[in-house]
């Protein structure tokens, strides 16, 4: 900055003025005036409104505010950024001309502009990239002087020139995996040189092979992992161990899972009791066989979590574990972890105990199977099903009884069961999507899903009462501010969503849900609701589970797949040894609070990991539909366009350019009005739609608006 610029600067800060006020403060010659406040309107560091100049937004920072605030870029387009405090206060606005280069994942400090151009919002200009993240994945293409470039994943318009070195058999539309080798002020200044080519972006393998080494996931086990894995190579359980447990292979337990599944977590058994029930939940053992300490551990416990995506998994521990010895498969020993709960006849827990054991899983239960059974079609052949499930048939019936007791109770209590439109993809040979299938939860996975949470409730309320470290999953109750939003919401789609109080009770929610269940506004609603809770995640503290509407909760029945699980295997290993409180605070305090951490942040970016390969493989799939006509429903209406659900869930954009002759009108973010034609859309209704576009690099598909 030049000193006459300064002097401009120091000018307006004291109040905003005029071209004819700073030339008469400042005593300068006009046409050099005139072009220095030009190049800082340019820049950023002038603003002009009504003929006046104040501070722009990359040099007026608060004051009052502290110097720096340290933060992470989380988002980057071409002309903005967003930070995220690490403080946890919310994220920070950045212009682009304020972002001097910073990167998604830099480690940044952040001054704060003293006049945010929207009233109320934080936003900030990056005074430093303290850790700066160089590895990104991206699609290769051609710069505006037609050289060759890469433009990073979720950084649309961004690009920066490849380094020749290394770039070689590169080619316009691949998916490579990049470094930044030389860094400018400016992002157009950044320099790139291709360390990896997963092939082309046409494919949503070779996308998300990218994705994956973006997001730095560990697909590789490191060599110690891999060679304490090895001692488990067609391992059976150790018999001096499982004479020291309690041997439940003389009872009928069994697993249900879909088809595909190899990591086989839990099982289950029932007996009906003259007075109730006695449901036992029986989980593998692996705390057993991973050790604190040990490079099994350590690694489980970076990883947090098993990725699964599209017909693939990336798992948390090595496959002679997480499929072999601690997998719960048909008619092989294992040691495992059984809750066995004592119910009333309504379903209420009377008692349970945690006791390590040694069974055998008579049947490898199917969903889609043990559904056939309970709820039989009508002159359907059950012959061989019913074969296959000889040991446990009788069983069926009174889980099935049970579980519709449990439902009856979980009514009563207000839990919300939001409707979540998971998707099945369905893969060839060469692991293309060739399909995608709403996947439709019948009894059983609703039967299972009870019978986990009650051993999950039961865990929680162990840790709890016994005051012991643990990690508990929580789920806060919803602040007031997105609740009267939601209402807003709500009641521009005319439901009567006035709540008694600021933050509703979950029977109010739970009513919302099933008044609008199966019905066109189900989408917007159930999905509505969904996003205006807090997130689940892990907690040291058992601060209760609002959407379950349960004080006690934690999870208990996937340690094969989930660390939390793991890790109050462990504590409730040492509680049945009779380790005392004090001890085992000394012992889990601190890992309590450090496995919540991790497994908390592991799972979010695990889920945004899925859900965005999941988004390229129905790309891909579409594409192979482009031209076609479907009807979907509106479920989701901004300023610029409104994104359209199809059956199959897959979700597209029309743009409001297509509806609307006028400006278009976005009433309270439920429907769309074109003032010139007088139509409009609003949220769950139908719209006919021909598939314009599908780009799988992007993961974006576009649909055109058909007049009917």
């Amino acid at each position: 900055m030049t000193p006459l610029q300064k002097n401009i600067l120091n000018a307006v800060k004291r109040r905003p003025m005029t071209l004819r006020e700073l030339q008469n403060n400042l005593q300068v010659d006009n046409s050099r005036l005139r072009t220095s406040v030009s190049a800082m309107v340019a820049t950023g560091e002038l603003s002009m409104r009504n003929g006046t100049y104040a501070p722009g937004f990359a040099t007026y920072v608060n004051a009052n505010a502290p110097e720096t605030i340290p933060c992470t870029l989380v988002k980057l387009a071409a002309r903005f950024g967003f930070a995220s405090r690490d403080d946890g206060e919310g994220d920070i606005f950045i212009p682009g001309r304020a972002l001097h280069g910073a990167m998604p994942q830099d480690k940044i400090n952040v001054k704060l502009f003293d006049h945010p151009r929207v009233e109320g919002s934080s936003e900030g200009e990056v005074v430093e990239v303290t850790v700066p993240n160089n590895r990104f994945a991206g699609t290769v293409c051609l710069s505006e002087d037609g050289r060759l470039a890469v433009e990073p994943d979720g950084c649309r318009d961004v690009k920066f020139l490849l380094a020749k070195q290394g770039s070689e058999g590169v080619h316009l539309g691949d998916k490579v995996g990049f470094l930044i080798t030389h860094r400018g002020n400016r992002h157009s200044d950044h320099r790139a040189a291709v360390v990896e080519k997963f092939g082309s972006s046409d494919y949503a393998s070779e996308c998300a092979k990218a994705i994956l080494y973006g997001r730095n996931v560990r697909l590789e086990f490191p060599p110690e992992v891999l060679e304490e894995a090895h001692a488990y190579d067609d391992a059976t359980i150790d018999p001096t161990e499982a004479a020291k447990r309690l041997d439940l292979r003389g009872i009928p337990i069994f697993t249900i899972d879909s088809a595909e599944t190899k990591d086989i977590d839990d099982a289950i058994s029932l007996q009906k009791l003259d007075d109730g029930y006695e449901l036992g939940v029986h989980i593998a053992d692996v705390s057993h066989y991973v050790r604190p300490g040990s490079a099994l551990d350590e690694e489980a416990f970076e990883r947090a979590t098993s990725i699964y995506y599209a017909d693939k998994v990336i798992p948390m521990l090595p496959t002679q574990l997480s499929n072999g010895i601690c997998s719960l498969n048909e008619g092989e020993d294992r040691l495992a972890f059984s809750c066995l709960m004592r119910l009333d006849e309504n379903g209420e827990i009377r008692s349970y105990k945690f006791v390590k054991s040694v069974i055998c899983s008579r049947v490898k239960g199917v969903y889609k199977e043990i559904n056939a059974l309970l709820e039989p079609e009508e002159s359907a052949d059950l012959t061989d099903l019913q074969t296959k499930y000889a040991a446990v048939l009788d069983q069926l019936p009174v889980m099935d009884e049970l579980y519709r007791k449990r439902l009856v109770l979980r009514k009563a209590r207000g839990g919300m069961d939001i409707e979540s439109n998971e998707a099945k993809l369905v893969m060839d040979e060469n692991g293309r999507c060739v399909d995608i299938v709403k996947r439709d939860r019948g009894t059983s996975e609703c039967m299972i899903e009870e019978f986990m949470l009650l051993a999950n409730q039961c865990a929680a309320n162990a840790g709890r009462t016994n005051k012991v470290p643990f990690v508990y999953r929580v789920h806060e109750a919803p602040d007031a501010e997105k609740m009267e939003k939601l209402s807003a919401t709500l009641l521009a789609c005319g439901l009567n969503a006035k709540f008694k109080n600021p933050i509703p009770t979950q029977l109010e929610l739970a009513a919302l849900l099933d008044e609008t269940r199966d019905q066109p506004i189900q989408i917007p609603v159930h999905t509505g609701i969904l996003r205006s809770m807090q997130k689940a995640r892990y907690a040291p503290q058992p601060l209760g589970h609002y959407g379950l509407v349960l004080a006690d909760y934690a999870h208990f029945t996937s340690p094969i797949r989930r660390y939390p699980d793991l890790a109050i295997h462990r504590i409730l290993s040492e509680m049945l040894t009779g380790a005392s409180a004090s001890q085992l605070q000394k012992d889990f305090n601190e890992f309590a609070q450090q496995a919540s951490e991790k497994s908390s942040k592991q799972e979010v970016a695990a889920v945004r990991i899925e859900r965005d390969v999941e988004d390229l493989y129905k790309a891909e799939y579409m594409h192979s539909h482009l031209g076609e006509v479907y009807t979907g429903t509106v479920a989701g209406i901004t300023p610029r366009g409104v994104f359209v659900e199809l059956d199959n869930t897959v979700e597209g954009f029309v743009p409001a350019a297509q509806l609307c002759k006028g400006e278009p009108q976005v009433i309270d973010g439920v429907s769309m009005l074109d003032p010139l034609t007088g139509k409009s859309w609003m949220l769950g209704s139908s719209m006919k739609i021909q598939v314009a576009a599908a780009d799988v690099a992007l993961g974006r598909i576009d649909f055109e608006y058909m007049v009917e």
